[in-house]
């Protein structure tokens, strides 16, 4: 799994440009070359990328260096991939943008305060930051073995396949645009491309969110595809379940409209529809009725397809984690 940590910055800063890389500056320099770490003899800075420490080819990517000493100077290096010779001996302070990464820019970084007053006196090095360069090679596919709608406590499996012959799969998982977790797996060969099943649960709160894939290989680790079409896991049965009712009769003529009320006493912001385990559109903002509970309509406009419908509930500030769902509401269509 790889640790990282992200921020995000406000103040505009200074950009030099360095050979085809212009380097953001904000008043001095920071040196990237390829050397073996040594000890410091101060505390350690932090080392993070924003907005992501996997990068999308020809994209770009912020790296800041924190110190919490008085250290304001610092300098970078690789410690694996391809060294970059092309910009080295100017140290910066605190944060520059690589721009565009290239896959020679892929793989580990350390950084390390200094004084000018003193060379010789540095701080320790920081923890690793691996840079991962994404969109090297075609993207694989990304599906769900189940409906993506998992019961608290159940399992899932989503399974990562190509027709190209990687070595490995990369499964993350995002939380509100931010990458939280990343897995790896061998990859199975078959006739005609690879892949790799990850299996994920018993499932938590935690696991509600969207999950992308990509394959590597193990001669270039920090190297990776493009990243899959994402799929979003939702966890349900986090709340009391709601009630569904149709508002007109249960026998539904092909091509006719109908009307489906989602209710709960419970002030859910959002309310959603299923059939068969997959969910159906975006959802509904809940309303409050004339009963004092809260309910949403959703409109079938046509109803084509017979089958069991259930509807569910989630807050604003955490959509991803749904409601016990209703009764299913079988809907036979003539």
């Amino acid at each position: 799994m790889f640790q990282f940590r992200e921020k995000c910055y406000t103040k505009e800063p200074k950009e030099e440009k360095i050979g085809d890389s212009p380097l953001r500056d904000e008043g001095a320099s920071l040196n990237i070359f390829s050397v073996h770490p040594s000890a410091g003899s101060h505390d350690k800075p932090s080392l993070s990328a924003w907005p992501s420490h996997i990068v999308p080819l020809g994209q770009h990517v912020e790296l800041q260096c924190d110190s919490h000493s008085s250290y304001y100077n610092f300098k970078l290096y690789k410690e694996h991939g391809n060294p970059l010779l092309h910009i080295h001996g100017r140290p910066f302070q605190k944060k520059f943008v690589l721009d565009p990464v290239t896959s020679e820019y892929a793989g580990t970084y350390r950084c390390y305060g200094f004084n000018y007053q003193s060379p010789d006196e540095t701080s320790a090095h920081s923890d690793p930051l691996k840079i991962i360069i994404s969109g090297i090679y075609t993207k694989p596919f990304l599906l769900a073995l189940k409906p993506p709608l998992v019961d608290l406590g159940e399992k899932v499996t989503l399974e990562c396949r190509s027709e190209i012959m990687f070595d490995t799969f990369i499964l993350t998982s995002h939380k509100n645009g931010t990458i939280k977790d990343s897995f790896k797996l061998s990859a199975e060969h078959h006739l005609g491309g690879s892949q790799a099943n990850f299996s994920i649960g018993p499932v938590t709160p935690d696991h509600a969110g969207t999950y992308k894939c990509y394959g590597s290989y193990n001669h270039s680790p920090y190297e990776w595809s493009d990243s899959s079409v994402p799929i979003d896991i939702k966890i349900t049965g986090l709340y009391k379940k709601l009630s569904l009712s149709v508002l007109m009769g249960p026998m539904v003529m092909s091509g006719e409209n109908m009307t489906l009320s989602c209710v709960s006493a419970l002030q859910f912001d959002m309310f959603h529809l299923s059939r068969e385990g997959v969910p159906k559109g975006h959802g509904l903002p809940s309303i409050l009725n004339h009963n004092g509970k809260f309910q949403a309509n959703f409109h079938l406009d046509p109803v084509v397809q017979a089958g069991n419908y259930r509807c569910y509930g989630s807050f604003r500030n955490s959509s991803q984690l749904w409601s016990t769902p209703s009764d299913p509401l079988y809907l036979p269509v003539t």
